[in-house]
């Protein structure tokens, strides 16, 4: 069991639907109850001014005209809270936490991508968290009722019934996945791929009750403290960032429209609002919130470092004089576990004969190119065997079971992808590890041998 809170789903849109961070509580001081799987989704609704802590205020002065509903996502009680504030608030305009992608994809007029969309985007790992992600957040709508993201769709009906705008103030959801994942890093990637599962084969311990018990005093905040404390760079991209966008959206709506503006944002982040609409000067360049971020090619580096490795311990076995047989079996090696492993792992999650041979071919070839990865080759094979239809798209969002959506093609030619690219870096790992052993000479000798009569061959030609 995972001490802390860890994420099982981050606050961000998945796919189809509205996301809300679902973590995991362990027993603490704040909690009587044993640990369980929370969403993230306090419902704060002020209907007078006078009501409001003054640490979390939201009528401001400059802004007199402008109310925060902050909403559950997976919560009954919310649709019924959007709609009233409506009706008793008389907005002018009301604001969502949706961008155009989210509000498409919420109303069902989004058009689904193709599979060759996903072959050219590559970033496999990304879509699978995605996706696990997204079965996560139905999952829990599903078990209490409630369709994920329903409270937002009932805030725009309800505006739109009485002629009301309504405006999208939320992040590109690209742009906010985008950054969320270059955030992380390598490790960081691990952890919170690795709290995903735990969260996964626990969602069925989530209870009506458990989304209630988030409504009382100091919940939030906890929770909230315990992700930064998780996961610093993922709640800087996921929260703070488009706390100060949405700030961002309602200053320039309150500056552009006239009448009272009613915003319906998640409950995670009404305090970062408030405390932009506070003080719109501390705002971040909008600029700074929108570019995609600049980060160090990891991987890139990885490969190339385990080019180069590779090529000089070959080159160690060549002028080491231990014979041509070890070099051959060092390179032999090299394929056989890679392509192993590859093709197992796509194996193992009920890949094609033909993608598994692909993997086995190839994986030894790919690991030592930086810019090419086996998965690559294993989802473009299993692809064309497979040929999933589009329609896949919608199955996926709509499964009730991983077991389901394992047996979706699409999914599964997306999962292929990952297991084969993870198969493969094991391979890497692996290699490097029991070469020595298997080939059974002593690697003292054979490195400070070879980079001698390497050395000495070097400077002859010179």
């Amino acid at each position: 069991m995972i001490s802390n809170i860890f994420t099982g789903a981050l606050t961000v849109l998945v796919g189809h639907q509205v996301g809300k961070t679902v973590l995991q509580l362990k027993k603490s001081p704040s909690f009587t109850e044993k640990n369980i799987t929370l969403l993230i989704t306090k419902r704060i609704f002020f209907s007078d001014p006078k009501d409001v802590n003054p640490g979390t205020r939201i009528v401001k002065e400059f802004m007199a005209e402008v109310r925060l509903v902050g909403t559950a996502h997976v919560s009954a009680q919310s649709i019924d809270d959007v709609r009233t504030a409506i009706e008793e608030f008389q907005p002018g305009l009301v604001a969502v936490e949706l961008d155009q992608g989210r509000y498409k994809a919420l109303t069902k007029q989004a058009k689904d991508p193709t599979v060759e969309d996903v072959l050219e985007v590559k970033n496999f790992n990304q879509l699978l968290v995605q996706w696990l992600l997204s079965y996560l957040q139905r999952k829990i709508g599903l078990d209490i009722g409630v369709e994920p993201g329903a409270e937002m769709k009932a805030a725009i009906e309800a505006a739109e019934q009485r002629g009301i705008p309504v405006e999208m103030v939320d992040r590109d959801i690209r742009v906010t996945l985008l950054r969320f994942w270059k955030s992380l890093g390598f490790f960081g990637k691990i952890k919170m791929f690795y709290a995903l599962v735990i969260s996964i084969a626990e969602v069925d311990k989530v209870e009506p009750a458990d989304i209630e018990r988030l409504k009382e005093d100091d919940v939030l905040d906890v929770i909230m403290d315990e992700f930064r404390k998780f996961s610093p760079n993922g709640a800087r991209a996921l929260i703070d960032e488009r706390d100060a966008y949405i700030a961002h959206n309602l200053v320039r709506l309150k500056k552009e429209k006239e009448g009272r503006i009613l915003a319906v944002v998640g409950a995670g982040h009404i305090q970062g609002i408030n405390r932009y609409l506070d003080n719109p000067d501390s705002l971040p360049s909008y600029e700074s919130l929108t570019r995609e971020p600049k980060s160090f090619p990891w991987g890139m580096a990885f490969g190339v470092v385990v080019t180069f490795l590779f090529v000089l311990l070959l080159a160690c076995i060549a002028f080491s004089g231990v014979g041509l047989n070890v070099l051959l079996y060092a390179f032999i090696f090299w394929v056989v576990i890679h392509g192993v492993l590859a093709a197992v792992a796509t194996l193992a999650v009920g890949s094609h004969p033909y993608t598994v041979l692909a993997c086995f071919g190839v994986a030894w070839m790919t690991s030592l190119n930086p810019l090419l990865h086996v998965g690559w080759i294993a989802a473009f094979v299993e692809a064309k065997v497979r040929k999933p239809p589009v329609s896949d798209f919608r199955r996926i969002y709509q499964a009730e079971s991983i077991t389901e959506m394992i047996r979706i093609p699409l999914f599964r030619v997306v999962l292929i992808a990952a297991v084969a690219n993870l198969g493969s870096l094991l391979g890497t790992i692996l290699y490097f590890i029991f070469l020595f052993p298997v080939i059974g000479v002593d690697p003292v000798m054979v490195i400070s041998t070879g980079m001698h009569n390497m050395w000495i061959w070097l400077t002859g030609l010179m």
